[in-house]
This record gives structure tokens, C-alpha cells and sequence, in this order.
């Protein structure tokens, strides 16, 4: 049997998808890059933005169409998008024989192996962890680890809370434990993943209960593990002890994907963030006093209801104040099941929105370029990731600071190789390697 899997959205969504294929190629499927030939076809789907919807759905129509070539053929819809649309999903796709939500990851092959049976759809969403699954990793040396799923926020704008449910952490030794599975494994690099991380352990149990510092601090400690990284937190959650742990473990990566969503106080409360632009920028500079080579990105959603030409303007200059080296930027779109969609006009034009994500995008590139200036001449470690993805005659990888790195050199897969910086663009850093590469848990970069 074989299978084809499409993945939407964001890197829990991602190690999802890692699950998926680990739990089904232990069941004895291989995976096919062309849907055509799949007897399975999986989508793990996002909701978050409308943009990540439309691409799935032209992908969804593609799949009705091999469904009536082959009836067969088993269509099945896991993610975020299935969870939300649970009362309509067969009704409008009858072709889909499966539905399950974020959660339900665990229960995939039962699923299957029922509709191979009975022929009929299934929903189900119990909300177990993923971390016990099996995964099939795209590179040998790097994995995600879920610690938490779900959301306690309330943003306006966000349907998380919705789709995966309250947040629920995993017990310390259970994360340490994969860890230390992983690092015999070959893993030197591990990603800590969570709606919000940094809030982290707070609805264990009294006798299991853990602050995600703590966490950073035990997983830091796990013989093997070169580079610790973690995405995303909460502003109002980043504490005192979290910058102390990332700046006290060198294991820790220099880099922090901090979302702003808007500089401006007003658009801010109005999103529900809990925190002002003020409060935003304080805590900037409290990491970069801890951690001076810190290299921050962020989210920001240009649009959002009510936001004004002196809104957004407070926005191009929390990106110029701060100095990011990258953002994801996108333009608000209701999302069904939100606050701000059920409550809010969206009443900023779409050409107003395309010119000022336009303007934003500029000037987060022009700020990020001069940023990446800063590695010019210098020489960095850099744990190599494979062939360049532009030129396969080079490698590519990325400090610890998550900056790509194009580079003339030799060096494996999964080792660490120091870098001569000579040249910078906003996005990523080209050079050439120095010397002999080193294994990465030999590194404290």
C-alpha cells in the first residue's frame, strides 16, 4: 500500500505530518510524490490563515478527482481545517472517507484499516499526545518534540483554542525521555513545539508540575543534544527565568520567534494580545541585555479591523525600534469561529491591506538586510543540513541564531561547520568553510 501526504500550515503541524508518516510506514505503507499513484491520500491541514485554506482546497479538489478515477482510492483530512469543519466535512466533500482532528493523530491507522474494512467515514478527536508515535523525520539529525498542545489565550483572531483545545503539557521526564531517544538516535538538534510554549507546565499535577525553564534547562542537559530551539512563546509569558535558561545553557540557540502582531497599543488590546507596545519593547530589551547576539523574527497581520494609517505606521516602526531579522507577514482574514470575526467588520480595504503589507515586507527586508550585515568577515558555526537548495554543488545550514547559510565546503550532514561569512542578503549569508567540520554535540555554539 502506498500513500501521499500533503502538509499545510505550521511546524506543529509539521511534526504532525512526521507522525503520520512514522505511524503509517510501520503499518507497512511507503510514500509516493504522486497523489495519482497513492492509495491512501492525506492532507494535514491549517485554519489559521485564509490563505492556507484556499491551497488546500484546490489540493482537496484534486484529490475528488482521483477518487472518481479510482474509487478506491482512500481520501482522508487530519488538521486544524478538519477539526473545525467536523459537522460539514462529509456533507460538502462526500468523497472524503476520513476526518480527524489535530489531536486524533494517534488513532490514524485505526482509522484506516476501519474504512478498509467498513467502507464508511469516521470522526473522531480525542486530543492524545503525538509524541509516542513513531516519525519518520526529513533530516536524521533535527526533530520536533511536541511538550503542549492547545491554547488558554483568547485572541481575537485565533481559532486555535478552538480546533486544539485547552492547553495540556506533557510530563517533564516523558519530553526527556524522547529526547534522550532521539540523541541515541542520532538527533543533535531538537525543536521544543507548543501553541505556547513558555507557558509551559502549569496545568500538571502538583507532583509533576514544571516551568518551562526548567524544561529548557533539562532538555539543555541531555548528552548528545547540540542546539535546543523552541517556538512559539507568548510575550506575556516570556519571564525572567526563560531568558536567565537561555542565556545561562549555551545548548540554547540564539534566536527567539517572538510574534508582535501589530505595533500599536490600541490594535493590540483590540486583538486581545494582553500586552502594549511599551510592555513589547521592554521585554526586547531585557533579551538582548541577557543574550546581545540574539536574533529575533516575528508575526505580524497587517489589516486587522479598525487599523488606522497611524496604527500601521506604529507597526513600520516596531520593526525598525526592534531590528528583526525576519517576519512572517500576513493580511487579516476572518477566520470562521473567531472573536474578531464574529464581532468586528473587517473594514480595511484589500488594496489598502496590499499596499501596506507592500510597505511592511520593504521595510522588514531592508531591516533584516542590515542586520545579516553584522556576520559579514566574521566566522560562525553552522550545523550543516544538507545540498544547497539553489546550488547542489554547495552545502547549506544555519547558525545558531537560525539564519541560513549557503557555503562552498565538505562537511556531513548533522556536523558542524565553521564558516567564513562574505556576503549577506535579508534572508540569508554565503561563504565558505574553514577547517574540518566537528560533530555538533561537541559544539556549545
Amino acid at each position: 500500500m502506498r500513500y501521499h501526504l500533503a502538509s499545510f500550515g505550521c511546524q506543529m503541524n509539521d511534526h504532525d505530518s512526521e507522525r503520520m508518516k512514522g505511524l503509517l510506514e510501520g503499518l507497512g505503507y511507503s510514500e509516493v510524490g504522486d497523489r495519482d499513484a497513492a492509495d491512501l491520500i492525506l492532507f494535514n491541514t491549517c485554519t489559521i490563515r485564509g490563505s492556507a485554506d484556499e491551497r488546500f482546497l484546490g489540493n482537496l479538489g484534486d484529490a475528488k478527482r482521483v477518487k472518481r478515477e479510482r474509487p478506491e482510492a482512500i481520501v482522508a483530512v487530519g488538521g486544524c481545517w478538519a477539526q473545525s469543519q467536523k459537522e460539514a466535512v462529509f456533507r460538502d466533500f462526500p468523497f472524503v472517507d476520513i476526518a480527524f482532528g489535530p489531536g486524533e493523530v494517534s488513532r490514524l491507522g485505526e482509522l484506516v484499516a476501519r474504512e478498509r474494512i467498513e467502507a464508511v467515514g469516521a470522526f473522531s478527536f480525542d486530543g492524545a499526545f503525538s509524541g509516542s508515535l513513531p516519525s519518520k523525520r526529513e533530516r536524521p539529525h533535527q526533530a520536533w518534540v511536541q511538550i503542549s498542545v492547545g491554547c488558554n489565550c483568547v485572541c481575537a483572531y485565533c481559532i486555535v483554542p478552538s480546533v486544539r483545545g485547552r492547553e495540556r503539557s506533557r510530563p517533564l521526564a516523558d519530553v526527556v525521555a524522547e529526547i534522550e531517544a532521539l540523541a541515541a538516535d542520532g538527533v543533535v538538534e531538537v525543536t521544543l513545539l507548543g501553541q505556547n510554549v513558555n507557558s509551559y507546565g502549569r496545568d500538571l499535577p502538583r507532583e509533576e508540575r514544571a516551568t518551562f525553564a526548567e524544561l529548557l534547562r533539562a532538555v539543555a542537559g541531555v548528552a548528545g543534544i547540540g542546539r535546543v530551539r523552541y517556538t512559539s512563546p507568548h510575550p506575556k509569558d516570556m519571564k525572567a527565568d526563560v531568558i536567565a535558561a537561555m542565556a545561562e545553557c549555551p545548548e540554547v540557540c540564539e534566536h527567539l520567534h517572538l510574534p508582535a502582531q501589530s505595533g500599536s497599543t490600541r490594535i493590540l488590546k483590540a486583538m486581545r494580545r494582553t500586552y502594549s507596545r511599551e510592555r513589547y519593547l521592554d521585554l526586547v530589551t531585557r533579551l538582548r541585555e541577557a543574550i546581545p547576539d540574539l536574533s529575533l523574527t516575528s508575526d505580524i497581520i497587517v489589516g486587522f479591523p479598525g487599523e488606522t494609517e497611524a496604527d500601521f505606521a506604529e507597526t513600520l516602526s516596531l520593526v525598525e525600534e526592534v531590528g528583526y531579522d525576519g517576519v512572517y507577514t500576513f493580511l487579516y482574514s476572518p477566520r470562521p469561529g473567531t472573536e474578531a470575526a464574529a464581532e468586528l467588520p473587517d473594514d480595511v480595504p484589500p488594496e489598502v491591506k496590499r499596499e501596506r503589507i507592500a510597505r511592511l515586507v520593504e521595510t522588514v527586508q531592508r531591516v533584516a538586510a542590515g542586520r545579516a550585515a553584522r556576520f559579514v568577515g566574521s566566522t560562525r558555526e553552522v550545523l550543516v543540513e544538507g545540498p544547497s537548495r539553489t546550488d547542489p554543488t554547495r552545502l547549506r545550514g544555519r547558525l545558531s541564531q537560525n539564519i541560513a547559510v549557503n557555503f562552498t565546503g565538505s562537511a556531513a550532514p548533522g556536523t558542524i561547520a565553521r564558516v567564513t561569512i562574505e556576503r549577506a542578503t535579508s534572508t540569508t549569508l554565503s561563504g565558505r568553510q574553514v577547517g574540518a567540520p566537528v560533530q555538533a554535540d561537541l559544539v556549545r555554539s
